[in-house]
């Protein structure tokens, strides 16, 4: 009777007054939460760079082949911090344009910021994955196309696609 009773409580996981905390331990496993970093911000998560809770299976199947999360260990907290460094953008004041200003004035702004964004790819590291022959020569040539396909992924910028000095 009185193991048909621990059967039954382990089964529901209804913990009795004097029960022994040992039968109740495998619940955990159950309602497991990995902790991920996330590379991208995800709407449902949170935002890059923060540290969330995910089921196993979401970061397997979901956030890991994608890189939008890496697992919350030593290392990739590192580089992320460190990546984070690297391509935070710069606090820019906001000045309130009035109707009187020049468009010399605006157009200085513009030529501020594209010099900033072109400082920050000048030194950013782009990485696409690629087969090699024997010689280390690329079998497939990478395209314009392709890097500015990769860019908003790996660097969050966007480039426009008419670019042709690439």
């Amino acid at each position: 009777m009185a193991s048909a009773r621990a059967a039954l409580l382990r089964r529901h996981c209804v913990a009795a007054v004097g029960a022994n905390p040992a039968l109740f331990s495998g619940h955990g496993l159950r309602f497991r939460k990995l902790e991920v970093i996330l590379t991208t911000t995800i709407d449902k998560l949170g935002k890059a760079g923060e540290v969330v809770k995910v089921a196993p299976g979401h970061f397997r199947n979901h956030l890991m082949p994608k890189m939008l999360a890496v697992p919350n260990i030593d290392k990739f907290a590192i580089l992320i911090r460190e990546q984070r460094k690297l391509y935070q953008r710069e606090e820019e004041v906001v000045k309130e344009v009035r109707q009187e200003d020049d468009d010399a004035k605006q157009l200085e702004e513009k030529l501020k910021e594209y010099q900033t964004a072109a400082k920050r790819l000048d030194n950013a590291l782009l990485v696409l994955r690629r087969f090699i022959s024997e010689g280390n020569e690329i079998r497939t040539p990478v395209t314009k196309d392709e890097i500015v396909s990769e860019v908003p992924l790996q660097l969050s910028h966007t480039l426009c696609s008419k670019i042709s000095n690439l």
